[in-house]
This record gives structure tokens, C-alpha cells and sequence, in this order.
């Protein structure tokens, strides 16, 4: 059957192009691809080819479809799986594979096997490890981002604490403990506050801080204070350009005792010592942000580590537990990735939306495979209504959420926005 799929050929060169695939083997799954969200690790894959370490080195006479945050709707089963998988199942897939110690993934490496295309093949390998998600919810876009919110998810189970004299470490944050995430109100930050609020274990106080006070402002809007309250967390939002001690306000939140948990979202060197200065007694910090400089360092308390101890570690995406977790919490409910997803578009604006994403203001941009449409910011949509009555219809949807992207935002514009043949 023909495809169209964003496919990479080598540094900076992404094209939109028609091709056939192959029949399914029988130990393989014909999927198409509904919804897939645009991660920075994808710009990072574009603009370094084949010499990425995910990336074949013959990319340029074999090119791979990009996209690893994918959701969608199985089309047919080769006969090995027929007993585990059928037709019209949602799914999801959990990019991490490290199949028999690979490097390649999804949206990476493979020739029929992406995100940014309308139909895929699933290879076997995603099957025997059991990556190959059912999904129960509505949203396709709520699958999409469980590979994302699985990183998240992923650091908050990854954060440790230790016990005196016992050489144990207990995973996880504080229960009833302190919690502050830092730089944190970008789209990964908002998906952060919202586990932090509705999952199992919750801090009690939970502290975010950024620099930014319209993102503060939006993150407030979408997490209140109140809300937070009935879940038994008490939220702060604190712009930290506006402090003269940064520290020393943020360790009064916690009556001074410093935090047991800090996440440090953004990949900078002041930020990364406040976090290492606001963390209590066996408190951990998580340096979540990749930076792209591999000499990024910062100053770190070796006192505190000897004495108190504090804990410095990172962790970098999730795994199939996490994305299950997420998956999960989406479908019943109590989790809304939507707060992450400020743009939409269609296949067709994939390639220059990868290819710019770092200049392109907001958080997630979420692309529907199977329609053309600009990328288009949220907000825009009224606008464009004065010109097309449909974007009238989907600014009504998305100002009755909370300006947020929904099901019933997706299903309309799946239902009136076909592709152009």
C-alpha cells in the first residue's frame, strides 16, 4: 500500500514523499498512524544525520521515517500475532527499545517504522518486548504524549533517598515531603505538576519556579491553587527573576528545611546550583534537562553530599511501565496532556516544524498524519475562522476547555480537515 511519511535523508534534509510498503511478514503489524507529537530529540536526530547514533549510516540511500511520539489504530495482524492483537485496536509504542542492545528506535532508524507517516509497519522486535501498547481512551493526541509524560514519570520514580546507616535507597519522592520543580513551566514542567498532583504519591508542597511570567501565569491558570488544595498539595508559583535571594525565598516555602525532591527542567548552570542549594537533609535533586553542550557543568555542595547527604542524579526517558502508568492515568482521567500541547498541525507542516522547532514558541506541537494543515498555534484558531467557518467551530471547542486541546476538538478536526488529494 502507498504511504506518505516525513522521512530523513541526512543533516537538515527531511522531504514529504509518497512511497509503497511492503506486505506484511507474518510476524509483523500494518498500522495507521493517527496523531504523533514533535519532540526536540527529533531536531536533534535532523540536524546531525547519520552521524546521530540512532540514525543509519546509510540514511541517505535508505531513508527512516521520524517521529517516535506516535499513536493510532492497528489495520491488520500477521498471523504470530493474531492471538494478542487485533483490527481496530488504539495503541501506543514505547520508542526506548534497546532491542539485544540496538541503538535504533522508532522515528530514527527505520525505513517502515515512524510516526510522521499515515501508515506504518510494526517490527517484531516491538512485539516480543511487549512495547506495543493498547491504548483504552478516547484521544489519540492522550496516547501520542504518554511517551513523553512516561520521561516524566520515569524521573519521578527514578529520584531516591537513603537511610541512615542502612544501604538501601527507597524510590521515589517523599511521600507528604517537599517538592520543588525548577524552570518548569514549559510543556514537559506542566506535565510534571499534573503528576505531581494526581498520582498516587504526592508531595505535600509542591514549589514551581520560572522566569517566565506568562508561562507562570498559564501554568496557574491550568493547575490553581484550589484545585491542588483537594488533592492535599499546597502549590506555589514563584518568578524567580523577581527575587533578590532566589535560595533563601524558596527555602522559606519549606518552613527552612529545604526540599526533599528538586527537578531541574532547563538545562542551565544557575539553576542547576539553586537546585543543589535548596535541598534538604537526604534531599535529591534530578537534572532532567539534556543540555547540547557536553561540557555543561555547575557548582556542587560536596559538603552537603559528605554530611547531609544530598543526592545529584539524572534521568533521561521512561520505560514501559512508565508509559503503561501514563497511558492508564490518561484514559480514567487523571491526567490531561492536553496542558502540554499549545500547536496542531498536519503532515504536511511536519518537516519545517522539525527543522525549526527550537525558534517555534509554546509547548508541544502535535501533528495529524492524516490531514494538510498549517501549524497553527491554539489561540490562532478564531482568527482563522473569519476566513474558514470549521476554525470558528474548533475555537468554540477549545475555549469550552480551558483553551486547551480535547477529544472533541480532535474528532471534529479528524472528521472536517481530510487530506487534499
Amino acid at each position: 500500500m502507498k504511504t506518505r511519511a516525513v522521512r530523513i535523508y541526512g543533516e537538515n534534509d527531511l522531504r514529504l514523499e509518497d512511497f509503497e510498503l511492503p506486505e506484511i511478514k507474518e510476524d509483523e503489524i500494518l498500522a495507521r498512524i493517527v496523531s504523533n507529537s514533535i519532540c526536540m530529540s527529533t531536531y536533534k536526530a535532523v540536524i546531525q544525520g547519520a552521524k546521530h547514533k540512532r540514525v543509519p549510516d546509510d540514511v541517505a540511500a535508505n531513508p527512516t521515517i521520524t517521529g517516535h511520539e506516535f499513536a493510532g489504530e492497528i489495520i491488520k495482524v500477521g498471523a504470530k500475532w493474531q492471538d494478542q492483537f487485533s483490527s481496530g485496536e488504539k495503541f501506543a509504542v514505547q520508542p526506548a527499545l534497546n532491542y539485544k542492545g540496538s541503538p535504533y528506535a522508532p522515528g530514527y532508524s527505520y525505513h517502515y517504522f515512524g510516526g510522521n507517516t499515515e501508515y506504518t509497519i510494526i517490527p517484531p522486535e516491538v512485539m516480543e518486548l511487549g512495547y506495543l501498547l493498547k491504548y483504552e481512551g478516547e484521544a489519540f493526541y492522550e496516547a501520542s504524549l504518554a511517551e513523553p509524560m512516561s520521561c516524566i514519570i520515569g524521573g519521578y520514580n527514578a529520584i531516591y533517598h537513603t537511610e541512615s546507616n542502612n544501604y538501601v535507597h527507597k524510590m521515589g519522592i517523599v511521600s507528604g515531603g517537599k517538592t520543588a520543580l525548577l524552570g518548569a513551566a514549559g510543556p514537559m514542567g506542566l506535565g510534571a505538576i499534573d503528576y505531581a498532583l494526581h498520582a498516587d504519591r504526592k508531595p505535600a508542597v509542591l514549589v514551581v519556579t520560572d522566569i517566565n511570567q506568562p508561562r507562570l501565569d498559564r501554568a496557574a491558570c491550568l493547575f490553581s491553587e484550589e484545585e491542588a488544595a483537594r488533592q492535599g498539595v499546597e502549590l506555589h508559583f514563584v518568578n524567580t527573576a523577581k527575587l533578590d535571594d532566589v535560595v533563601q525565598g524558596l527555602k522559606e516555602l519549606t518552613d527552612g528545611t529545604g526540599f526533599d525532591d528538586v527537578f531541574v527542567y532547563a538545562p542551565v548552570q544557575e539553576l542547576a546550583e539553586q537546585g543543589d542549594q535548596i535541598l534538604g537533609k537526604d534531599g535529591c535533586l534530578n537534572f532532567f534537562a539534556g543540555p547540547t553542550d557536553k561540557q555543561f557543568s555547575a557548582q556542587v555542595n560536596f559538603y552537603n553530599i559528605h554530611y547531609s547527604p544530598t543526592h545529584i542524579m539524572g534521568s533521561t526517558g521512561g520505560n514501559d511501565q512508565d508509559m503503561r502508568e501514563s497511558l492508564k492515568m490518561s484514559a480514567a482521567g487523571k491526567l490531561n496532556p492536553a496542558t502540554m500541547i499549545t500547536h496542531v498541525g498536519g503532515l504536511n507542516s511536519a518537516a519545517n516544524t522539525i527543522q525549526n522547532l527550537p525558534d517555534i514558541p509554546g509547548g508541544k506541537k502535535l501533528i495529524y498524519t492524516g490531514i494538510d494543515l498549517a501549524l497553527t498555534p491554539l489561540k490562532d484558531f478564531a482568527k482563522k475562522g473569519e476566513n474558514d467557518p470549521r476554525f470558528t467551530k474548533l475555537a468554540k471547542i477549545i475555549a469550552e476547555n480551558n483553551g486547551l486541546w480535547s477529544a472533541g476538538a480532535e474528532k471534529y478536526l479528524l472528521n472536517n480537515f481530510a487530506k487534499k488529494n
